[in-house]
Parts: C-alpha cells; sequence; structure tokens
C-alpha cells in the first residue's frame, strides 16, 4: 500500500525504509512565494498567505514530500517568566522607506515625554525576493528617518498549539511539521544575534555561563511543547551558524551538551530529532552520531560550500542516523537541465538510499527561479526508481545513459 508523505518522511527520519525514498527539496522560502504571483512583501511581512501556507501549497503542486521545520509565528511563552510590562515605554516597528521594489521597516523605542529611540538595523523587503536585515548605516538610513508610516493590514494568525494544529490539518498527510529548539551557538554580531566569536574570545566566562543558561532554556521550551495537546511531527535542531560562525572545538563546548540533552528528551518521548546546518559539517555528523541521540541529519552540502560526501557519510555512519541530501542548488538546481537532475537524483539515492534513511533533497535552500521543471524531475526519478527494493542495476543503466548526454 502506498504511504503518505508524511509516514514516508518519518520512517526515513528514524533510518526505517519506507515504500519509496521520500523526495522533499528544500523549497521552504523563495519558490513558494514565486508560485503565489505576489510581491515578497505580502507573505513574508503581510502573511497573505503566510509561509507555511505558500510552501504547502507548492508541496501540493510539485507531488514532493513535505517538510516544514517549523511554522511562522509558532512559540510558546514561558509561563514562569515575569512578565516586563512598562506603560511608559513604547516599542514599534514601523515602514520607513517604500517603492515599487522595496519596503523597509525600522523598529523604534520611545519612553514618555522623550524622543523615539531608533534601531540601528532596518529590515529590507524586496518585491521578490526575501527580506533580509541590515545595519541602517549600510544602505544610508543611519539618521533618524524624517518620514514613517504604520504597518497595516497584516493578517491574523492562530498562535501556539492552535497555529501548529492548524498546520497539521492543512498539510492533511502530505509530509511532516516540525519545531525548532536551537542550542546555544555564537552568532552574527553585527544583526545582534546574541554573543559572538568575539564575546567568545574576550569574555569567555561570561558567554559560557550564557550557553548553560540557554541550554536549560531550551530544555524547557522542548518539555513544554512535547506537553502540548498537539505534537509536531519532529524536533528541529542545529542552525545554519553552527559551523559558519563556530569551530568544532566551540561546537563542542557550548552546543554539545545542549543537543545531547534535547537529543535524549525526544528519543525518550518517542519523537524524530534532526540537525540543519548548512556549511561544511562533516565533523558535526560524527560528533552527533558518537555523542548524542541525534535521529537525522541535513543538508549534507558538498564542496565548495560543505565538505559532505554522501557515499562516505553512508558508508561511515548509515546505521545510525538518516541522511536528507544533497542535490546542488545551483550547478544542478539552478543552472543543470532535467537530465543532470535526473542524473543528480539517481547518483545521491545510489550513494545513501540503500536499506532506506535517507531523503532526497537539496544541498539547502532552491533559489528563486529554479525551473519547475527541475524539481518535476526529482519526484519523477524517486517514482520511477526510489521505489524499495531498490533496484541499482537498473539506477546504473540509468546514470550511464543519462551521461551519454552530458
Amino acid at each position: 500500500m502506498m504511504m503518505t508523505g508524511r509516514e514516508r518522511m518519518l520512517i526515513a527520519m528514524r533510518n526505517g525504509q519506507p515504500d519509496r525514498v521520500p523526495v522533499a527539496p528544500d523549497m521552504s522560502n523563495m519558490i513558494p512565494c514565486r508560485l503565489t504571483g505576489k510581491p515578497f512583501w505580502d507573505i513574508y511581512l503581510y502573511q497573505d498567505p503566510p509561509l507555511w501556507r505558500a510552501y504547502i501549497d507548492a508541496v501540493n503542486y510539485f507531488g514532493t514530500d513535505g517538510w516544514i521545520y517549523n511554522l511562522d509565528g509558532f512559540s510558546l511563552d514561558d509561563p514562569d517568566a515575569t512578565p516586563n510590562i512598562d506603560e511608559d515605554i513604547i516599542q514599534e516597528t514601523v515602514i520607513v522607506f517604500r517603492s515599487e521594489e522595496r519596503i523597509v521597516t525600522r523598529g523604534y523605542t520611545q519612553r514618555k515625554g522623550q524622543g523615539k529611540e531608533w534601531s540601528h538595523l532596518v529590515t529590507v523587503y524586496p518585491r521578490y525576493d526575501p527580506p533580509t536585515t541590515l545595519v541602517a548605516s549600510k544602505i544610508d538610513l543611519a539618521p533618524p528617518p524624517e518620514r514613517w508610516w504604520p504597518i497595516e493590514g497584516v493578517k491574523p494568525q492562530r498562535q501556539g498549539f492552535d497555529l501548529l494544529r492548524e498546520g497539521l490539518e492543512y498539510f492533511a498527510e502530505r509530509g511532516v511539521i516540525g519545531v525548532y529548539v536551537w542550542p546555544p551557538q555564537l552568532g552574527n554580531p553585527e544583526q545582534g544575534y546574541g554573543y559572538s566569536i568575539y564575546d567568545y574570545c574576550d569574555r569567555y566566562d561570561e558567554v559560557k555561563a550564557w550557553s548553560v543558561q540557554a541550554q536549560q532554556a531550551s530544555v524547557a521550551y522542548l518539555k513544554r511543547v512535547l506537553a502540548g495537546p498537539v505534537r509536531p511531527d519532529f524536533i528541529l535542531t542545529g542552525g545554519s551558524g553552527m559551523e559558519v560562525f563556530n569551530t568544532p572545538e566551540i561546537i563542542r563546548d557550548l552546543a554539545l551538551p545542549a543537543l545531547q540533552e534535547i537529543t535524549a528528551v525526544c528519543r525518550e518521548a518517542g519523537i524524530p530529532s534532526q540537525i540543519h546546518c548548512c556549511g561544511p559539517e562533516r565533523e558535526l555528523v560524527e560528533m552527533c552520531v558518537r555523542e548524542t541521540e541525534l535521529t537525522s541529519i541535513n543538508p549534507l552540502e558538498i564542496p565548495p560550500m560543505g565538505n559532505c560526501d554522501l557515499a562516505e557519510i553512508k558508508h561511515s555512519f548509515g546505521q545510525r542516523i538518516s541522511l536528507m541530501g544533497n542535490l546542488h542548488t545551483t550547478d544542478v538546481m539552478l543552472r543543470g537541465s532535467v537530465n543532470e537532475v535526473r542524473r543528480e537524483s539517481l547518483q545521491a539515492i545510489r550513494a545513501a538510499g540503500e536499506h532506506g534513511g535517507f531523503i532526497l533533497s537539496t544541498g539547502d535552500q532552491c533559489g528563486r527561479d529554479t525551473p519547475d521543471a527541475n524539481i518535476f524531475a526529482m519526484v519523477d526519478v524517486v517514482n520511477e526508481f526510489g521505489v524499495y527494493p531498490l533496484d541499482f542495476e537498473r539506477i546504473d543503466r540509468e546514470i550511464a545513459r543519462l551521461e551519454r548526454y552530458q
């Protein structure tokens, strides 16, 4: 009997063998927005529709197995936190620039009877690209704005578990929905993302103490998620910065204790845990396999952005961990032909598909202008060649045939 996308993904994420290789290219942002035909700020700023709905519609359009790592806007308040309410302080984000091509927002804080203190950061919403948060001075917006406008027309969205329930119902078994629980990790100081590598070197004791507190907060949050009236399908942890801004030694010092506890809680609760970490993550794979209870990892990028060889990782660690990846998003998905996508998809299945525990995906986010035909090609490959048990002789013949056309 044919499995649903959700069943297929969950079995593979637990390192089992479903009916066929799941296919879930990472198209969580730009492609769903493009398919709506709307300016991207409608989705990212005005939630019309929210990004998660646009993504599910894209999954239905392409016929892939879906993978949402966190519903946009999902979060849970800490019931033990002391509310920080000061009626004399106003905080608001407003539009400080708008044109046919972009909208720029900026936040301010104002104490009663005093002037506005504008944030040093702005968020730029291009018409046909995702938003970017920048230092205001980098785009000549350092001075306080002379004019601004309120952000009006944002579509309301459910919150917390009501939002998660709505997402699961709208997905209708097409795929899996996760909740992310980040371990402590260093970030980009320019954008105000917590502590940086400079802080780690200059104020180590302070950063280490913060990491312990952050671990406690993350685990407490995870337990609130798992104790709720509706559960996500998996827990996503890690983060793009783990290898970009953190060395393996720093990961071991700051993040590994949290990863160990988060994955142990997930294992005890019977829910898959997955790390997303673009960039060079070969050492992270080994660390997680040998020292955590992690279930799955992606996107396993190849050089030059990454350092992962899918066949080697499958051979070395495939008995212990599920793999998700890793077609090159530029050379193959964006610029490649349908035949090249078919060939690379087959080679990925050949490298890591045996006995299951593999999800055919991409090495991180597909670009906005990725041809629809290339995504359909991935789906066609798993339907034609990804049914278990895999016929490797047939796969090899098809790879050889496609290589003759290159």
